[in-house]
């Protein structure tokens, strides 16, 4: 049964393959927004070094949906996590440094060649500061005590520079079996993984993530009735980059659901989902895709969300991500969740977009700057930092772990905790 849907509906006057000027401009602006160069510069600067990394194939998987967002992926064949990565963007440049860069840190952080050691909590302790490991995502039936022995390696304190033992769990992406003993304690994800052409472009985009995450896990414990309220109203938004993705979206048959899932942090948070207008279980089976963006600028964090949402349904599509199973298909491809995102793209949304809080982008720096304050302001001060970068390559890699913040919550292994507990109690 053939998952590409047909053809969409004639584009009209414009055609999506051919923006105007001005959506070109604003592409290019969203495009290099915290970013120290161009998606092109990087490109030229990390391809050299792709075989290194184990990358033997960059390519575009845009043309096999119908909308045109542009995705593109790229390829590690002996991966010991995802061998498929997949990147998105509003330009053909911008998506395949994000896929090429998803897979330079995957590559990084499976082999991240750190010091570990194997310790007790009062042993780790007796060396050097530790993270308060109450604070950190545990994982679903963990058994982690005073007598539990777990590798700890040291990340850095991103305002003092000081050392701090963290979980290595929460650092490496290694995933194959038998894991390394001690691990199971808490959640193993990528989450905080990032990359940039320097180190505070690879942590903001760290934080950004984490916190995304976080204001996620908080948004589905808020009850149906507060999830409502913050489904955003789209129409009004004018900014061409926007328009230029809804637009496509609509002209391929394919409505989108926005909602705004800023947390007490403050940073903008944006939840999409796109339903296909024609979709139906048993002749076109087209799942409801979903993604999420966040960003100082909530311009761009809903571009990322839609764009993101795009990247998921081609996911889908192209059938080559190595953790989409068969069990996943069949939950999201059934009449009742098929049903479900209809319902929910064919409500109306009364938020206004000119609510969501925003940070006029500037450099790297001062975005990151802006981020570390709002986390410090929601009682969330602390930023670890793992530099995971390898000597010789023109980018950096990072792992960012920010005590408080939960984990993502469509890992099977997320449990509640104390942010989205006391969410849930609220609700």
């Amino acid at each position: 049964m053939a998952l590409v849907p047909p053809p969409g509906p004639s584009a009209g006057t414009f055609s999506p393959d051919r923006p105007s000027a001005d959506r070109r401009s604003a592409k290019q602006a969203l495009t290099n927004g915290s970013r120290v160069v161009p998606p092109e510069t990087t490109w030229e600067r990390i391809r050299p070094h792709l075989p290194d990394l184990g990358v033997t194939r960059v390519g575009e998987i845009t043309g096999l949906d119908r909308i045109g967002i542009p995705v593109w992926f790229a390829v590690r064949p002996n991966a010991r996590t995802l061998s498929v990565s997949q990147g998105k963007g509003l330009t053909d440049a911008a998506a395949r440094v994000s896929a090429t860069m998803e897979a330079v840190e995957l590559a990084h952080a499976e082999e991240p060649g750190l010091p570990v050691r194997h310790a007790r909590l009062e042993e780790i302790a007796a060396a050097g500061e530790v993270v308060d490991v109450a604070a950190l995502p545990a994982a679903r039936h963990a058994l982690f005590g005073a007598r539990t022995a777990i590798p700890w390696t040291q990340a850095r304190d991103w305002a003092t520079g000081a050392p701090v033992f963290v979980p290595y769990e929460l650092v490496h992406a290694d995933a194959t079996v038998p894991r390394m003993p001690g691990m199971g304690a808490f959640l193993h994800s990528t989450n905080g993984l990032a990359s940039g052409n320097t180190l505070a472009e690879a942590v903001l985009h760290g934080l950004c993530e984490c916190i995304e995450r976080d204001a996620v896990a908080l948004w589905w414990q808020a009850g149906a009735a507060r999830q409502a309220a913050t489904r955003l109203d789209l129409a009004p938004i004018a900014h061409p980059a926007v328009r230029d993705l809804l637009d496509r979206l609509r002209q391929a048959g394919v409505s989108p659901a926005v909602w705004e899932a800023t947390s007490d942090v403050g940073v903008a948070t944006v939840r999409a989902v796109l339903s296909d207008d024609a979709a139906d279980a048993e002749t076109r089976p087209m799942p409801g895709s979903g993604g999420a963006g966040c960003h100082p600028d909530r311009v761009v964090a809903l571009c990322r969300a839609l764009t993101e949402a795009a990247q998921s349904r081609l996911t889908a599509i192209a059938g080559a991500r190595d953790d989409l199973g068969r069990t996943q298909y069949g939950e999201t491809q059934s009449a009742q969740a098929l049903g479900t995102v209809r319902a929910l793209a064919g409500a109306a949304g009364s938020r206004p977009f000119a609510a969501v809080p925003t940070h006029e982008a500037g450099s790297v720096e001062n975005d990151l700057a802006y981020v570390v304050g709002c986390l410090a302001r929601a009682g969330l001060d602390r930023v670890l930092v793992v530099d995971l970068s390898r000597n010789g390559l023109p980018v950096r890699v990072a792992r960012v772990i920010v005590p408080g913040l939960e984990g993502p919550v469509d890992s099977p292994s997320w449990v509640p905790g104390r942010r989205a507990r006391a969410a849930g109690a609220a609700a």
